[in-house]
């Protein structure tokens, strides 16, 4: 009889034995435009369920390859544990790509093991359905006007939360809009051009390095500011659009560019009358005392927080009064239970949260279950509105993920995702990892002691 039992079993799927599961590999496939180029990651175990999770767009897979051997063998359900053995390695901005991409699957394999979906594993949900907004872009010297038809296009569409640029592009071939050290713009432009007429590998990684250097000249010290006339042209461009979309939607701001908190101050205080959403990311996170002269110095709400890491990194800030919005990315916050602890910190210092996101369907659903179980959010990023196929990534989500403006936060085990789309994936590979879901064995053996004390 006891055998006639084994064999029964051997026919069944095991996958309702939580306890018995184990982690056996990881496997990443890259691909471009989505917007960003985004690295997918698979972590398969010993019952056949695979958890869907992804590197932040922009960063490395060696960044998630390197954990997989401390990951190996252990069950994925004791998702804190496992996130507290490997937060190490992770660190701000891209750094924190591969653990916070580990953090995302481990939370699709318990709730796919225990057949919940992610939020109920958090607590439960505050909310049934995730309000987005989406950044919007328009190519090439522009005005105003023309980026409120545009934005006026995403309201059609039935979103209820706007975000836009404003920066220093704008001021591009503005004679008189700038003041800077005599010529230091002029070589920052002919860096740019060097780079896009790069013809070999060698020769685009030298001009790659150069504009890096460039570009990380922290925003006190590249020594630009506006001019008055900057300033009338940035304040003119926020009123066209206004004039467009109206008054009554919310408009929030990025990407304003190198320049100090000075010239921040003045320019939030030019744009104060067009109700403004917030003010993203002006001066760098980790200069908490300017956060505060900024935020003390204008009416307009101050955001920021995607490129920080951890819920530790955002208490400086909190503590301050610094922001009135965070903004964290669960692929560089800690993922998704680290970021609904950093809502959770900011709700008791009364500050908001909003969401950015730029990358697949998996990342959205991972930020749809952690802000519906964090009552202080307010709004999720789409950057991929335009992206014809970003839909077709996953197989067993919606034909239309964003409905009107809103993602519905699905009640399936899981991230409610059942799969990534290999055949719209094969479309869309990067050229520098043309194999889908290769081998990662490389890894299997990577080993350090990584205790932290002796």
């Amino acid at each position: 009889m006891g055998q006639e039992n084994n064999q029964i079993l051997e026919q069944v799927n095991t996958c309702s034995a939580p306890s018995e599961l184990k982690i056996t590999d990881i496997r990443f496939t890259d691909i471009i435009g989505a917007p960003m180029n985004c690295t997918l990651m698979k972590i398969y175990t010993n019952q056949g369920i695979v958890g869907l999770g992804e590197v932040r767009d922009g960063a490395s897979r060696t960044y998630a390859s390197m954990l997989k051997s401390r990951l190996l063998g252990e069950n994925p359900c004791n998702v804190d544990k496992l996130f507290r053995r490997i937060k190490q390695f992770g660190g701000v901005s891209r750094q924190a790509g591969g653990v916070c991409g580990v953090e995302i699957a481990l939370w699709d394999l318990a709730g796919k093991a225990f057949g919940v979906p992610v939020y109920q594993l958090l607590g439960g949900k505050f909310r049934d359905k995730v309000r987005i907004y989406c950044d919007t872009d328009v190519e090439g010297k522009h005005t105003g006007k023309e980026m409120g038809e545009a934005l006026k296009k995403r309201m059609e569409k039935g979103f209820t939360f706007l975000k836009m640029d404003l920066g220093l592009s704008l001021l591009h071939g503005e004679k008189g809009a700038l003041n800077a050290p005599l010529g230091y713009l002029e070589e920052t432009d002919a860096l740019r051009r060097a780079l896009s007429q790069a013809k070999t590998p060698e020769e685009r990684r030298y001009w790659q390095n150069r504009c890096y250097d460039r570009q990380n000249i922290a925003h006190p010290f590249t020594w630009v500011h506006l001019t008055e006339k900057g300033f009338n042209i940035l304040e003119n461009y926020v009123r066209e659009v206004r004039e467009v979309i109206g008054y009554e939607i919310p408009l929030a701001i990025d990407h304003f560019g190198h320049i100090g908190v000075e010239d921040c101050i003045k320019l939030c205080r030019r744009i104060e009358k067009y109700n403004i959403a917030w003010a993203e990311d002006m001066i760098p996170w980790q200069y908490t005392d300017q956060y505060i002269r900024l935020s003390q110095s204008t009416t307009v709400p101050i955001c920021t927080g995607e490129d920080i890491y951890l819920k530790e990194g955002f208490l400086p800030l909190l503590q301050s009064r610094g922001v009135s919005i965070i903004h964290p990315d669960l692929l560089s916050s800690g993922g998704i239970l680290e970021n609904k602890k950093i809502g959770d910190l900011a709700q008791e210092h009364g500050v908001a949260m909003a969401v950015h996101m730029a990358e697949t369907p998996v990342t959205a659903y991972a930020a749809v279950h952690s802000v519906a179980a964090t009552e202080n959010f307010l709004v999720c990023e789409n950057h991929s509105v335009d992206v014809p196929w970003w839909n077709d990534i996953t197989l067993g989500t919606p034909k239309q993920i964003v409905e009107h403006g809103f993602i519905a936060v699905p009640d399936r085990p899981g991230l409610g995702v059942d799969d990534y789309n290999d055949e719209v994936i094969r479309e869309h590979l990067h050229p520098d990892f043309p194999e889908l879901w290769a081998s990662t064995e490389m890894w299997d053996k990577e080993h350090s002691n990584d205790m932290l004390w002796s």
